[in-house]
């Protein structure tokens, strides 16, 4: 039998536990009420480095960690530790493997969709930087004037998906558009500028089927074309959606996609051939202030390749830098192709057929035919800082920029991530770097280990050929460094030994 005494302590122990439900069932009611909306994640991919401290964490970008309060009344300290060494172990064995986590979502049957960033080694020097002489801005305005025609899609900086450009009378998707671009070099109105280009683009958009649907073979057939051929005619009328051609539509009466100028500003950077890449001369890097936590400086980088001097890719890549630029988002993915067709002065009237079709009924370029042996010819160029520069930029209102040469023979290896492509779940978005979109385009954006921020695009064609341009961002979030490439594979199945 209990004494009285115990029975009373039970009674009060009892009293206190059921007091205890009562306070958590009120606590519980008030957390119910909402003092402020949900946040909305977003959708974008977001690198977060720190620049501040120069340096940029590439495994832990994204990635947010707090100090927990230790407990010292609990044994929930040592079953934590427990589950922290288990947690080691795992991260361990998963480095072991090699490979980055990619969530097959990402994989299209056997089309690679994204991957992690291409290493290329050095294989021998051919040639050593040499000086070269700057381009001239007529010869550059010379290049770009005229009547460009083309075609233009928008692609997922995640999943390098297509989207939509725009909705329909019928409030359908439409996922392709064709453009139809007049640049000409007019006088400048203002400045010590002899001349500016300016720029109209009318555009029309269709194709509520979105992306067609390619048969392949393995990740990364080199057999398969990266630009059109018979086989993709054959896909699409197999389809049943055969869209109609950029020839039947009347672009005079079409909607302004884009009309802008463009002088010799500071950060644009062109070469001879008609290409460029344009953007922010510096972005905002610095502390953190939370009074003006709604800025987000948000830019657009647009780079153009030029093959054979009437075709052309310009790849727009729109950029968000907050929280002081440490976390850097990619908006939108742009692509558009196009082919010159007359001189801005005389009007369009010939019914040659455009040698292009949409970016929807195009294969997907693959990371196996960028692997191997390339011949590299590179042009940089190099923006010169300095307090002695301060005035010839004020009075010039343009950049000096030093040009260099150099040719090498490279070797570009598999992405790290495309081994292990199909068999994890998760998403790292740290591991997405590269879009492997229609048309042999490839699209990456990158902060190495050093913390710089690279922009690259790249074109390449069945014959071998592949153009690059990047742009690089310092850890003082000035430019530095503008590449243009031209790049020829070495097709011999046995390389003779260097």
């Amino acid at each position: 039998m209990q004494s009285p005494s115990i029975i009373n302590v039970c009674k009060t122990f009892n009293s206190s536990i059921l007091q205890y439900q009562q306070f958590l069932v009120n606590q519980t009611n008030f957390q119910l009420i909402p003092s402020f909306p949900p946040r909305r994640y977003s959708s974008y991919p977001c690198i977060s480095c720190n620049f501040n401290e120069k340096r940029c964490a590439n495994s832990d970008r994204g990635k947010v960690r707090a100090k927990g309060k230790e407990n010292v009344w609990s044994i929930d300290n040592e079953m934590a530790k427990i589950d922290k060494e288990k947690e080691k172990e795992k991260t361990r064995r998963r480095k072991k493997r090699g490979g980055k986590r990619v969530r097959n979502v990402n994989r299209k049957g056997d089309r690679v969709m994204v991957s992690g960033l291409m290493l290329m080694e050095v294989e021998t020097v051919l040639q050593t930087q040499e000086p070269v002489i700057r381009p001239a801005w007529y010869t550059f305005a010379s290049s770009v004037s005229g009547i460009w025609k083309g075609v233009g899609a928008v692609y997922s900086p995640i999943t390098a998906e297509m989207e939509p450009v725009d909705i329909g009378s019928r409030n359908e998707n439409l996922f392709d558009c064709y453009i139809v671009s007049h640049i000409e070099a007019l006088p400048s109105s203002s400045g010590p500028q002899i001349s500016q280009i300016q720029r109209k683009i009318n555009w029309v958009t269709l194709n509520p089927h979105g992306e067609a649907q390619h048969g392949g073979g393995n990740l990364g057939n080199k057999d398969q074309d990266a630009t059109f051929n018979m086989k993709e005619i054959s896909d699409r009328k197999s389809t049943g959606h055969i869209l109609p051609k950029i020839e039947s539509f009347d672009f005079g009466r079409s909607d302004v996609m884009e009309e802008d100028v463009m002088g010799m500003e500071h950060g644009l950077v062109f070469f001879e051939d008609g290409s460029y890449s344009r953007g922010p001369m510096d972005i905002p890097i610095g502390e953190l202030d939370e009074s003006e936590y709604y800025l987000s400086p948000t830019f657009k980088f647009e780079q153009c390749l030029v093959k054979g001097c009437h075709k052309r890719l310009r790849v727009v890549h729109t950029i968000e830098f907050s929280k002081g630029g440490s976390d850097i988002q990619i908006m939108r993915v742009a692509v558009f192709e196009e082919e010159w067709v007359s001189p801005s002065s005389i009007p369009d009237t010939s019914e040659l057929q455009l040698d292009m079709i949409p970016f929807s009924q195009r294969q997907r370029v693959q990371p196996s035919e960028l692997t191997g042996s390339w011949k590299v010819f590179e042009v940089s160029a190099t923006p010169i800082y300095g307090d002695d520069m301060t005035m010839e930029e004020t009075e010039t209102e343009t950049t000096p920029y030093v040009y260099l040469c150099t040719e090498n023979l490279k070797k570009r290896n598999l992405p790290e991530n495309l081994v292990n492509f199909g068999e994890e779940e998760m998403l790292d978005m740290q591991d997405v770097t590269v879009l492997w979109l229609p048309g042999g385009v490839t699209a990456y954006v990158d902060v190495n280990k050093d913390g710089i921020l690279c922009i690259g695009v790249g074109w390449y064609s069945d014959e071998g050929i592949n153009l690059v341009m990047e742009r690089d961002y310092g850890l003082d979030g000035k430019l530095k460094e503008v590449r243009s490439k031209s790049e020829m594979k070495r097709r011999w199945t046995n390389p003779p030994p260097m």
